[in-house]
């Protein structure tokens, strides 16, 4: 098939068998690749009503159609299984070079299910696949695990967990060339079944339609990606270059556990004052054009030889503001514990600051933690990483996340425990920015920006077909929500990265998809196929007891505002989420509960 790999493989860790099924051109042409065809494995294979530590829950990984082809931008791969941390399906993208492996290796997607009886490394090399015991790595923090399988097997590219996918921290991720699949646990998904890394090689051709117009392509995208100001931005300051706009022109960087939304003490985590102070070059993701990651390097002080690639805009706000903590080399120190323990950041830095205020309300005590934490002390928080990384005392329980938390702790601190389906938020106090609001609600994996990418058009008033949006308003937030979820489905099973959308939008695949596979799509079309993907989502979550309820946003959201900068006074309150709710729900096509129709099912091709 052109531009594919060719082959599905399933893989059974408690017996050690493995077979491949063939790709199918009706298979690509409904669900495209990525996250599409992970969601539709998945979904096929396993019980919505199963134990994400269940050895019959499988995780599915697949690069996007594009990824491993001359295609800018086109790195991603996704991870796909029930969550650990929500209860949920889902996905988790990775920029890694790990997907173009399995592409050059002949597949599109792995599935694995079962549980090895010991550690093991799942090791691909083209049509080989191998199970080694991988014992002596069991403990390693993922840098020093990759290089050591790399070592001793060669030039594979290897995805790993760390040390808290070992010890099941709800919120482990999967670590792959200084890349993550961060969000949602599914580290942990890979340490119940004793899976410590995959390693991948493949030499492999890849046969595109036209190879000629697909460079032509890719160069003439290229050409307009280097022109745009956000090419120079980016590659300066990295995801973080407009943290200086939101807090002063937006109000709306989540800081101190969401009790404020700006931070006024941001001067020194702002990436136009440490990167030219700490950046000695900048990093991509593989084979990426548009390189906004930075090789951060501490030389001197208490985190001396702290070295990292990063930080980006989503990990200033969680080790950063939400802590109340202006101390850059603390937080960079905060951001490499993290990708050693293998655990993600945005969870960790909400759950440290959930934490601090526990302490500061006095519901824990200095003594049962160690140290003094509170807000605004900067070295409690890699304090803090190391306690939840090694699950050591009340670390066990911080690894649970912030819904299990407030559960435990109870006495009233649920109310300002910052969560939606049990996912920690990202970096968008959504009480000045509404339709991400709606988005976080709506997220099939919990509060999450990536899957409306909705901040686009709250912060900009702009964005593909709209104009005029009014981030204070939740008028005409529905179906602008439900649009924007099938567009940004789209990036997920092409592997494209959505800091592209503003080069690509949409438009932009359909001859790229033309030169690559040979085949003619619409708009129209790519949006029913990320369309079908969220229905399925949804089926799946509604099978897993994910009703309405459990779509509701903070307390601290719908009722406390804003308490001052621009969006002083704003808030979303519970009126305005439920009015929200029932235009999405409506636009998608489903009842007032969240269950699809049977006419919207036989349009999609569900039914």
């Amino acid at each position: 098939m052109e531009g594919y790999g060719g082959s599905i493989l399933y893989i059974n860790l408690t017996d050690g068998s493995f077979k491949k099924l063939g790709m199918t051109n009706k298979f690509s042409s409904k669900y495209l690749g990525g996250e599409g065809v992970a969601v539709k494995i998945f979904t096929d294979h396993v019980n919505p009503k199963i134990d994400p530590f269940d050895q019959k829950n499988a995780i599915v990984m697949a690069p996007g159609l594009l990824t491993g082809l001359p295609a800018p931008t086109a790195s991603k791969t996704a991870f796909v299984s029930k969550s650990p941390l929500t209860g949920t399906i889902a996905e988790s993208i990775m920029g890694g070079g790990i997907g173009a492996q399995m592409k050059a290796a002949g597949l599109d997607a792995i599935a694995i299910t079962g549980k090895s009886k010991h550690p093991a490394l799942l090791l691909i090399d083209d049509d080989l696949v191998r199970f080694e015991n991988a014992s002596h790595y069991w403990g390693m923090f993922t840098r020093d695990a990759a290089k050591a399988i790399k070592e001793d097997y060669g030039d594979f590219v290897v995805a790993t967990i760390g040390p808290a996918g070992e010890s099941l921290v709800r919120y482990a991720c999967i670590e792959c060339e200084d890349r993550q699949a961060g969000r949602a646990g599914l580290g942990a998904v890979f340490g119940s079944k004793n899976l410590k890394a995959i390693a991948i090689r493949g030499s492999k051709d890849i046969t595109v339609h036209d190879p000629d117009r697909l460079i032509s392509l890719a160069l003439r995208w290229q050409e307009t990606i280097e022109k745009s100001n956000a090419f120079i931005e980016d590659t300066k300051y990295g995801s973080g270059e407009f943290l200086e706009w939101v807090n002063a022109e937006r109000g709306v960087f989540p800081t101190r556990n969401w009790k404020e939304g700006v931070f006024n003490e941001r001067k020194k985590i702002d990436p136009y004052y440490w990167a030219p102070r700490y950046a000695i070059k900048n990093k991509a993701c593989f084979a990426c054009t548009k390189s906004c990651g930075k090789l951060f390097v501490v030389r001197d002080g208490p985190y001396a030889g702290t070295v990292l690639d990063g930080i980006e805009y989503e990990t200033l706000y969680a080790l950063g503001s939400q802590c109340g903590n202006p101390d850059i080399e603390a937080l960079a120190r905060a951001n490499e514990l993290c990708d050693q323990y293998g655990i993600d950041t945005i969870s960790t830095g909400v759950v440290i600051g959930f934490v601090m205020e526990l302490v500061e309300k006095g519901l824990i005590s200095e003594e049962e933690l160690g140290f003094d934490c509170r807000f605004g002390i900067a070295d409690a928080v890699p304090k803090m990483v190391e306690l939840i990384g090694q699950r050591d005392g009340l670390g066990a329980l911080f690894g649970e996340g912030v819904l299990r938390i407030s559960k435990t702790i109870g006495r009233g601190c649920e109310d300002f425990a910052m969560h939606v389906k049990g996912m920690e938020p990202p970096a968008y106090d959504v009480r000045g920015m509404k339709g991400m609001g709606l988005g976080f609600m709506t997220s099939s994996r919990g509060a999450c920006h990536l899957r409306s990418g909705f901040y686009a058009l709250d912060l900009t008033g702009k964005f593909w077909r709209f104009s005029g949006v009014d981030r204070l308003s939740p008028i005409g937030k529905g179906e602008a929500v439900k649009l924007m979820e099938d567009f940004m489905m789209v990036y997920d099973c092409l592997g494209v990265c959505k800091f592209s959308r503003g080069f690509f939008k949409i438009e932009g695949f359909i001859e790229l998809l033309d030169a690559a596979i040979g085949k003619s799509f619409t708009e129209e079309d790519l949006l029913l196929i990320g369309e079908r993907i969220n229905n399925l989502k949804q089926l799946f979550n509604l099978g897993a007891g994910i009703g309405r309820e459990s779509y509701r946003l903070p307390k601290r959201i719908t009722h406390e505002p804003i308490p001052a900068g621009v969006s002083k006074g704003a808030v979303l309150t519970v009126e305005e989420a439920e009015r929200m709710l029932s235009d999405y729900f409506t636009a998608r096509g489903w009842d007032e509960n969240g269950f699809p129709t049977k006419e919207k099912l036989a349009q999609l091709g569900l039914g």
